[in-house]
């Protein structure tokens, strides 16, 4: 067996969304599976829609996840160029084989002409109102047109395209791995263009060839692309490839997370999650669009939620590191349906995720958000701050919006809390605390929590009356992480201080009770 060689082919025209991270993740896990190569290829044929700065976002989004090519056009092997737009001499030579094998042929209509073929065919009621092996008989194409016309025309610079000719009345078969069988007959299938008037070829063409040159053995790729996958076959076919044509992995959509439709950024958008793996500025409209990442995902947890958008291992488990995918991944367990973007089991991914990251490395990203905020804080004693929340977090963010009292002293206290627990007896206990905890030696959380035990046992209070009512005098809020372990992260002196700011602020509600 040759070697495994699978490839991803994004186009330069945007931001790489995340069914194109999908994709591309599903390459590198098969390559990897069978220790063969990983290949991007950019496929930016169509200048008029290219966008500065895409292809350096693909490559960025690609090694951020960890998903390096063994060859693209950064890191060039012996198949390149990587880029279609470098290749443009290789094209002419198959779409000429094409046309003088009778496989294709020049077409003149206008655009207008098109639009008119279009109309006639609609009112017509024709199922299909395509350029096809019926509406090309009364077209303006060199199947048409006389030979003398036909070079008249093209000495004259009149502007062609060249179109793949369909065979009649056909049945055009695909052994897809992930969908067996797909079997279309020939009147569903369009005369594509395989080059444009500008002389370059279009995704179709290049495609194709391109596999073939590069020895692309898989062509994994999303559903959207099942359509072309006829005229596909027929271009190996007519170009001599048949036996070497790569086999073919269609995977099924992404969808919204209520199952109705294919995921958008503007789906997205309204529910308010990335589509994005990393921050994307459109340089078209200057719009900036938060990735993933940048919103606090770990590449961990986006691959993990990613592979299960389709693939089934086929057991309970869940979790799965990059190197147990690349050897657990097999296209045959994927499935042909749709599969629900749940925004919500991402985020689970997540947070099992930061459970298990090493304190260091969750620090650092702490200690890059405080620093954005204009806060300043000790790395250990960020890293405490880490051991204390990362049980009840689901993105680094999270600390400080979870527990801002850490690093600011509360301007305010809920209102609701202390309504129902800032009674008389807790004022009491609050203003013993203050003195029992400036007697604690050493200023750790389990003395902390005996001093508090010893207090409450002489006043015959129990905890459970006054715990609540403790933890607002210190936090402002009435819930939160081991609050014996916060009240020795904030020390004697701050926590006393900010008890005693309480007794101050909140007697007032007591006597307006």
């Amino acid at each position: 067996m040759s070697e495994v060689r699978v490839r991803f082919a994004p186009s330069p025209t945007g931001a790489l969304h995340i069914g194109g991270v999908r994709t591309a993740l599903y390459n590198y896990l098969f390559a990897k599976k069978n220790g063969g190569k990983f290949i991007l290829r950019i496929e930016d044929t169509d200048q008029t829609r290219f966008v500065p700065g895409a292809e350096e976002y693909i490559t960025e989004s690609l090694t951020w996840l960890g998903l390096t090519p063994d060859e693209s056009p950064s890191s060039p092997g012996e198949f390149g160029p990587y880029r279609q737009s470098e290749r443009k001499n290789i094209y002419q030579e198959y779409a000429q084989k094409l046309l003088d094998e009778g496989n294709a042929y020049y077409a003149f209509d206008s655009p207008e002409e098109l639009d008119e073929m279009r109309a006639r065919l609609q009112e017509a009621g024709a199922t299909a109102t395509t350029y096809n092996t019926i509406s090309r008989k009364s077209m303006k194409n060199s199947l048409t047109l006389s030979a003398e016309e036909v070079k008249e025309k093209i000495d004259a610079g009149e502007p062609y395209v060249i179109r793949l000719k369909v065979p009649h009345k056909e049945d055009i078969r695909i052994n897809d791995m992930v969908r067996s069988w797909v079997v279309v007959h020939s009147s569903a299938v369009d005369d594509k263009v395989i080059m444009k008037s500008d002389g370059m070829p279009t995704y179709h063409l290049a495609n194709v060839v391109d596999d073939h040159l590069m020895k692309i053995t898989h062509v994994i790729r999303g559903e959207e692309w099942l359509p072309s996958a006829p005229s596909h076959v027929l271009l190996y076919r007519f170009l001599g490839w048949e036996d070497t044509m790569p086999q073919f992995s269609h995977l099924p959509l992404l969808l919204k997370p209520d199952g109705n439709g294919k995921l958008s950024k503007r789906a997205a958008d309204k529910l308010g999650f990335p589509v994005f793996p990393i921050n994307w500025n459109d340089p078209v409209n200057n719009e900036l669009s938060i990735g993933f990442r940048e919103q606090g995902y770990l590449k961990e947890a986006l691959i993990n939620f990613l592979v299960l958008l389709g693939w089934n291992p086929g057991t309970e488990r869940e979790i799965f590191s990059l190197e147990e995918l690349s050897t657990a991944f097999t296209p045959e367990r994927i499935g042909k349906s749709g599969a629900k973007f749940d925004i919500e089991k991402a985020k689970w991914f997540n947070q099992q995720y930061i459970k298990h990251v090493d304190t260091k490395t969750l620090s650092k990203e702490l200690l890059k958000d405080l620093n954005n905020k204009g806060i300043t804080c000790d790395p250990l004693r960020a890293n405490e701050y880490v051991e204390l929340m990362r049980d009840r977090i689901t993105f680094i963010t999270d600390i400080f919006e979870g527990a801002h009292y850490l690093f600011n002293r509360p301007t305010s206290f809920d209102e609701k809390v202390a309504r129902k627990r800032w009674t008389e007896e807790a004022a009491m206990i609050t203003t013993a605390l203050i003195g029992r905890l400036k007697t604690v030696s050493p200023f750790e959380s389990e003395q902390i929590h005996d001093a508090l035990v010893t207090l409450l046992e002489e006043k015959e209070v129990k905890m459970g009356k006054v715990m609540q009512a403790i933890r607002l005098s210190i936090t402002g809020v009435g819930g939160g992480p081991d609050l014996m372990k916060i009240i020795e992260l904030l020390g004697a002196e701050e926590t006393c201080s900010r008890m005693q700011e309480a007794l101050n602020q909140l007697e007032v509600k007591i006597e307006n009770q």
